[in-house]
């Protein structure tokens, strides 16, 4: 037996490896035949969801953050933005990294590093009491650890799934909007409970809790794929790729705008208190589960993932120009249920329409990587962006609202030219 699926059977004693013999078989998406269903699949499909609410549940959390820190060390929104936005950057960077980790079979490895740093770096933060603690240990090694853990189950559920490849990953996503709804309301409602460093620190334990769940539910079961370069250099060859990653990149620099500053505006502008303008954004985060597996359902069957993407791009866009004239209580948590269900509608087929442009799927972990890398800086333009123009408007948010809208809305013609550059005037492709 040929001593890599030996290797890749007994990591997953449970699952038949898969050999492929050429690594650029231009044929392979029409061979590759996963289970698409089954208890083993399905369970990859929630330690994807555990490791979601990590990965992305953490960064959502900073609008609580940035009020706390705001309120304690009186600093601009600008500076305290960066902290956030270091985090992010870093949990998107380091995915070119672990992506090819885990496409060279160091799945568990990669995922138990990630979420060393994770649980480190936050128990740092509830003993951080300066600015620059707290960026260390909450901007610099929790993002490390984010990025590091996150990429690994994308590329395994990408494995067992075809058909139902864009509802799968979808689901997964939904783990995104649980950890952005149970770590921000755990920060919240237990600061005035036990403290902020406590608060912190079970944050930190139900982090630990989760990551170990994710790594025993998980089966590689595709033979490692150990020759390769690091980075796939020729996809910046194919238009679509090119093209979506300019779409990815415009749609991230602007969309954290949103999570940051959503509460801030409803206590600083319309009038709501700290613990009510959190509110909004536990609404934001926790629509944007329920939309994520419908969308991935829509993209399977009737659709496609791009055409989805960029529609739902499209209307995120819309959504936050609607922003602007929100003045009201009733008016925010009305903005709030739609931008959430936009979120999650865009963030659903954000994974899934990658995976309808990658022929070979032991390149999806490196190929997906690489666009998380290049919009890691725009995660880490935008906030900070934003924080500048609300500060040099003398505290308006008007100006940064319809910045961040309009780029969303670019992000989504990106978009739409990566699905014409794959199928030309086909309009009735689902792809």
């Amino acid at each position: 037996m040929n001593p890599d699926l030996e290797k890749a059977a007994a990591v997953s004693p449970t699952v038949t490896p898969l050999h492929i013999d050429s690594d650029n078989d231009p044929n392979l998406e029409d061979t590759f035949t996963p289970p698409d269903s089954g208890l083993v699949a399905w369970s990859q499909v929630l330690a994807g969801c555990l490791v979601n609410m990590i990965s992305w549940g953490y960064p959502s959390t900073f609008g609580v953050y940035q009020l706390y820190y705001r309120d304690t060390l009186l600093l601009p929104e600008a500076q305290i933005s960066w902290i956030g936005s270091l985090q992010t950057f870093l949990a998107f960077i380091t995915c070119t990294l672990s992506g090819r980790l885990a496409d060279a079979g160091y799945v568990r490895s990669t995922i138990g590093a990630g979420a060393f740093l994770v649980v480190f770096g936050t128990f740092m933060t509830s003993l951080a009491t300066e600015y620059w603690q707290i960026f260390l240990a909450q901007g610099l090694c929790t993002g490390l650890g984010l990025g590091i853990m996150f990429m690994p189950p994308l590329a395994v559920i990408n494995s067992y799934f075809k058909e139902k490849r864009s509802y799968a990953l979808a689901v997964s996503a939904t783990g995104t909007g649980i950890g952005s709804v149970v770590f921000p309301a755990a920060i919240q409602y237990l600061i005035p409970q036990v403290g902020f460093a406590w608060a912190v620190r079970c944050s930190a334990f139900v982090a630990l809790f989760m990551s170990v769940l994710a790594i025993a539910l998980l089966r590689p079961q595709l033979v490692p794929r150990k020759a390769g370069p690091w980075v796939e250099w020729d996809a910046f060859k194919e238009g679509p790729y090119v093209l979506y990653t300019l779409g990815a990149f415009m749609f991230f620099w602007a969309l954290y705008f949103g999570f940051f500053f959503i509460n801030a505006y409803a206590r600083n502008v319309v009038g709501f208190s700290t613990i009510d303008s959190v509110q909004l954004l536990l609404i934001v985060n926790g629509l944007s589960v329920p939309s994520r597996p419908v969308v991935g359902f829509l993209a399977d069957r009737y659709l496609g993932p791009i055409n989805l993407y960029t529609l739902a791009t499209l209307l995120l866009g819309l959504i936050s120009f609607t922003w602007i004239a929100v003045d009201t209580r009733a008016g925010m948590y009305v903005f709030s249920v739609f931008f959430g269900l936009a979120n999650g509608f865009a963030q659903g087929v954000f994974v899934g329409s990658l995976a309808s442009l990658t022929k070979d799927p032991r390149k999806m972990g490196t190929r997906f990587g690489m666009v998380c890398t290049i919009a890691a800086f725009a995660t880490l333009a935008g906030p900070p962006t934003a924080g500048a123009i609300i500060d040099r408007s003398g505290g308006s948010y008007l100006w940064a609202q319809i910045w961040s809208s309009l780029v969303i809305v670019l992000g989504s013609f990106a978009l739409a030219a990566a699905r014409y550059s794959a199928t030309g005037l086909k309009w009735k492709v689902k792809i």
